[in-house]
């Protein structure tokens, strides 16, 4: 196990003490349970939204990922503009 020091505000301390109070935990084991509760973020998540509706409404070229199609169009814009 590692050893973390956090600086808080006041009123977080106090809330992080009290919440491990009323669940008979430790404030690092509250920590801990809150750190696993936030989903890690993936590569989609870096997807802008209107992109991430549009998969599924179009075959993707066969061995290309949507990321790679996004790279390819901005590397065709930013050349368009050096033009």
């Amino acid at each position: 196990m590692q050893q973390l020091t956090l600086t808080l505000k006041d009123e977080v301390a106090g809330r992080a003490k009290q919440l491990a109070e009323q669940q008979g935990v430790s404030v690092s084991e509250v920590f801990t349970q809150f750190i696993e509760s936030v989903p890690s973020r993936t590569r989609s998540d870096r997807i802008p939204p209107a992109i991430r509706e549009a998969i599924g409404m179009f075959k993707l070229p066969e061995g290309k990922t949507v990321e790679e199609l996004l790279e390819e169009v901005k590397a065709e814009r930013a050349e368009r503009h050096l033009r």
